[in-house]
C-alpha cells in the first residue's frame, strides 16, 4: 500500500474514530435517562461544550476530505501517488492535530494553533494541485 493509500485510509479511519465517540458519548445520555433519543441537535448546540467541539471536528473532518481525499485518489488512480506520497503523512499529522486542538479547547491561542494545523493542510493541498495539473 502506498503512504497515499494508507494516509487515505487513516484520515477515514480518523473521521469515524470521532464519529463513534460521539455516538458512544450520545448513547451514554440516552441510555442512562439524561436526554431523549431524539433531542439531539446536529451541532450539539444542546450538549456540553466538549460535544459541541467534537461535532465541529467531526464536521471539520468531512468539509476537508472530499478535497484532500479526492486529490488523494486522483493520484492513486492515475499511478502518481509518487507526487503525493511524500506530504501525505504530513497532511494527516496535521488533520490529527487540528482535530485535538478542537476538542481540546477554543482559546485564542488554540484557534490560532488549530487555523495552523489546517494552513499547513491547504498549502499541501495547493501544491498537490499544482503537482498532479502540471507535472
Amino acid at each position: 500500500m502506498t503512504a497515499s493509500a494508507l494516509v487515505l485510509t487513516l484520515f477515514i479511519a480518523w473521521t469515524l474514530l470521532l464519529l463513534v465517540v460521539m455516538e458512544v458519548l450520545r448513547s451514554r445520555l440516552v441510555v442512562t435517562g439524561r436526554m431523549a433519543a431524539n433531542a439531539f441537535q446536529p451541532d450539539n448546540a444542546n450538549l456540553s461544550p466538549f460535544m459541541q467541539r467534537l461535532a465541529r471536528a467531526h464536521a471539520n473532518c468531512l468539509e476537508s476530505l472530499p478535497v484532500f481525499g479526492g486529490l488523494l485518489v486522483v493520484a492513486l488512480v492515475t499511478g502518481r501517488a509518487g507526487i503525493t506520497d511524500p506530504l501525505a503523512p504530513w497532511l494527516l499529522a496535521a488533520r490529527v492535530v487540528q482535530s485535538s486542538i478542537h476538542l481540546a479547547s477554543l482559546s485564542p491561542a488554540a484557534v490560532t494553533a488549530r487555523f495552523s494545523a489546517f494552513a499547513v493542510q491547504m498549502a499541501i493541498g495547493a501544491f498537490w494541485t499544482w503537482a498532479l495539473l502540471f507535472r
